[in-house]
């Protein structure tokens, strides 16, 4: 990978990144269909507020509706956008479907600060239940920050691992961020470990990119799914250096399914 070699620079403010798998923003009920526009529309108004209130930058989400038929054909980052505060949305469709009933969701970044690049990576072809992931670059102050919001299988440890390759091999393979400096990218998201994560695609993927860098995993003990009960840690953020992580948190929520993540890092000269 050739992201790591790094000029000298600087940030003059912190950066809180967030990772939530939103759940179609169905809540803690078993289908978003059953909601009304009116319950929908409330309910991401909650989670725009709950965005707002941890004061995060950057938000990458799963399981983001565009215009799909169990939505009443709503924009889920748009809406979850202005009701947080975040001018900039862009949503990765990983999952497309014409006729009566039509869908359209995958992963969304949102930011505070403008979205000078970003690329969807589906893993498969499916209409229905297919992942991938969203990479973007975000410009904090002239510093073009990647970022990776992954959604990996939840059926399949065999096939995980071999999602969690196609993001190795995107990042081998991805030109340096544009901007000053050469920056390995944040890599955050939904991982749907159902061992325990050493044995599962979370450590698959820590012990490849160490061979190319070094990062950290967050949150370092804490569960997040699911909501009501955490029994079990899926969602995380992966920080490189030299990014220096200051605050690590799962907050409390019962806006979805999962609990959001939340780190606070600066980059170190």
């Amino acid at each position: 990978m050739a992201w790591y070699p790094l000029e000298l620079l600087a940030v003059s403010q912190n950066i809180r990144l967030l990772t939530f798998n939103i759940a179609h923003g169905r809540g803690l009920s078993l289908y978003q269909g059953f909601h009304s526009e009116k319950g929908i529309r409330k309910n991401l108004g909650k989670i725009g507020s709950l965005l707002r209130e941890s004061q995060a930058d950057i938000v990458a989400l799963q399981e983001v509706d565009e215009n799909s038929h169990w939505n009443k054909g709503l924009n889920l980052a748009e809406l979850i956008g202005e009701a947080g505060g975040y001018p900039y949305n862009e949503v990765g469709v990983n999952n497309r479907r014409a006729g009566n009933k039509p869908l359209a969701y995958g992963n969304a970044i949102l930011s505070r600060h403008p979205v000078h690049f970003w690329e969807n990576n589906p893993f498969g072809g499916a209409t229905l239940g297919e992942k991938g992931f969203l990479y973007s670059e975000v410009d904090v102050g002239g510093h073009h920050l990647p970022i990776i919001n992954l959604h990996l299988d939840f059926r399949s440890r065999k096939r995980r691992i071999w999602q969690v390759e196609r993001v190795v091999e995107f990042m081998r393979a991805r030109p340096c961020p544009r901007g000053r400096g050469q920056l390995a990218p944040i890599i955050c998201g939904d991982f749907n470990s159902r061992s325990k994560p050493v044995g599962d695609a979370v450590n698959h993927l820590f012990q490849t990119i160490l061979g190319h860098g070094d990062y950290a995993i967050y949150p370092r003990t804490a569960k997040t799914f699911p909501a009501h009960w955490p029994r079990k840690a899926i969602d995380f953020i992966f920080v490189p250096k030299p990014y220096r992580v200051v605050r690590e948190t799962v907050l409390k929520s019962y806006l979805s399914d999962h609990l959001p993540v939340l780190v606070e890092f600066v980059l170190e000269d």
